[in-house]
């Protein structure tokens, strides 16, 4: 009989319950989307309503199983995978107080309170754990300490929002090293809690649980859980991790010295390597500990790459999108089409949008393009979104670049995955500007599938998630670097760094608007 896994996967914009086979064949999904909202008179923040996002949870669960049309009883394990950084306070009894998402931004002023308050002690965190304080779990803390005194004395428990859902079906309280990590109370090297970096700024210390390594098995689901869900209490709860950890594993990304680039709203690259690997002194790039024991993941991230396109698209491409109507296709893949037929660098144009990564001081130029001319026949909307495309892959080769200047990593090829990866041009534009071999992978689920691996994994179907992605993971198509096309990049590349540096100092001199900004700048 056919025996089944479940994926839940908890991301920014929304939930989704994936149900799999055993062969990584999806077989079902339920999906809602939801919001985090703005606490009132506290800007920036970004709250997270468990009450609520629980119902939505629920609700997935039922219509994955309804879809898919099988004996729950026959869903051997589940695991979940969430937005990063979004954190979960409980009580002494497990109960839920207190949740913000990853990008909630209220603690501005303690991040500038840490900052000018103890010297270098960003330097020594980030030096164990990877992390800034930024988006980093102890400003949050100390924002609800100075700010809701009577919530944080009751706090007894922290963990991240996949952790959380995965308590609620199995009643154990616990996080992994991939999702934990990004806390920054994390030591990279051992995998495990520092709660004196907590101490040291005057957080309970005590308030951190046991640490399982993803695929780890929690539990089975509860009774309770059983009633709310659907689910049967013979299926396993296993440890899963962090989205884009997980995702990378959903890619075959699981061994030292292997890279992905994930091309969604944000773009990602991130490359594996040793967890004693130490962060680079400069503080430029950000690092986590993998999914995979032994592993850490150096991350560069390109803001808004996939928001902008959106944005071209929908602000000057009506005459495209009514194209693609009529011709009952992908609006992007006419888009495609038009840019095939600009050269390579786009007759020079300069997007300035996201910068590459500077983890210790992190913002960006205000948007625009630079070095438009009045000849229309080169400067149109075609040249303009090539000229994107090939930014967001420079922006991503320089990221790269950092990681391989620090961590003496030696690659020759990438997995590129994520909507992105979809079209032909962009995946060849990757190639051409960063020299290296693109790999697209056939899986379009990679973080819900890292996740069902994870349950796998720890139903005993698959050694270890190396393991399973070996035999999961299958490769769509290949695209080789145009090494004359490199050329033309490598000069585009330096103009496009030393133009960047000057719209920082049109921000600085509040001539323009940052696009965005670190919390505590």
């Amino acid at each position: 009989m056919q025996k089944y896994l479940m994926a839940i996967d908890a991301g920014t914009g929304s939930i989704r319950a994936v149900i799999f086979d055993t062969k990584a064949n999806q077989i079902a999904v339920g999906q809602r989307e939801w919001t985090h909202l703005e606490e009132e008179n506290v800007p920036n923040s970004m709250t997270f309503d468990c009450k609520h996002n629980w119902f939505l949870i629920v609700t997935c669960i039922q219509e994955a199983i309804q879809k898919a049309a099988i004996n729950p009883d026959d869903i051997l394990g589940v695991s979940a995978t969430s937005m990063r950084e979004g954190i979960v306070l409980y009580d002494e009894a497990g109960k839920e107080l207190w949740a913000v998402a990853n990008v909630d931004a209220r603690a501005s002023q303690e991040v500038r309170y840490l900052k000018e308050n103890f010297a270098d002690l960003e330097e020594e965190f980030y030096t164990a754990s990877g992390q800034t304080f930024a988006l980093g779990a102890l400003p949050r803390l100390l924002w609800l300490k100075n700010n809701r005194p009577e919530i944080y004395n009751k706090v007894a428990r922290i963990s991240m929002i996949g952790d959380w859902i995965l308590a609620r079906l199995s009643g154990v309280i616990a996080s992994d090293p991939s999702n934990g990590g990004t806390t920054g109370i994390f030591s990279l090297k051992e995998r495990n809690w520092m709660p004196q970096m907590a101490a040291k700024v005057g957080i309970k210390e005590t308030i951190f649980p046991k640490v399982l390594e993803v695929g780890s098995v929690m539990g089975f689901v509860t009774k309770k859980a059983s009633d709310e869900t659907g689910l049967s209490t013979s299926t396993k709860v296993i440890m899963g991790g962090g989205d884009v950890q997980l995702g990378a594993a959903g890619l075959g990304v699981v061994e030292a010295g292997q890279v992905a680039i994930l091309g969604g709203s944000f773009w990602q690259q991130v490359v594996n390597i040793k967890s004693d690997v130490a962060p680079p002194k400069d503080m430029s790039v950000r690092v986590n500990p993998h999914v995979v024991r032994g592993l850490s993941q150096a991350e560069g991230i390109t803001f808004f790459s996939g928001l902008v396109m959106r944005w071209f698209r929908d602000a000057f491409c009506e005459l495209e999108m009514r194209e693609a109507e009529e011709k009952g296709c992908d609006v992007y893949e006419i888009l495609e089409q038009k840019a095939q037929k600009i050269p390579a660098g786009s007759y020079g144009i300069l997007p300035i949008f996201s910068d590459s990564m500077k983890y210790k001081k992190w913002y960006h130029a205000a948007p625009s393009f630079l070095n438009l001319g009045l000849d229309d026949e080169k400067y149109n909307r075609a040249s303009m979104f090539r000229s994107l495309q090939e930014n967001a892959a420079i922006v991503s080769s320089i990221n790269l670049e950092k990681i391989k200047e620090f961590s003496n990593v030696a690659f020759d090829e990438i997995v590129f995955a994520g909507g992105a990866s979809k079209g032909q041009l962009w995946a060849q534009i990757v190639a051409d500007v960063t020299g290296y071999r693109v790999k697209i992978p056939r899986i379009t689920e990679a973080t819900a599938l890292g996740a069902a691996m994870a349950a796998g994994v720890g139903c005993g179907i698959y050694k270890d998630l190396a393991s399973a992605a070996k035999e999961l993971v299958v490769w769509e198509k290949t695209y080789e670097p145009n090494l004359e096309n490199k050329k033309i990049y490598d000069k585009l590349k330096i103009k496009w760094q030393q133009a960047y540096e000057v719209q920082l100092k049109l921000v600085d001199d509040n001539i323009t608007t940052s696009m965005w900004k670190a919390p505590g700048l």
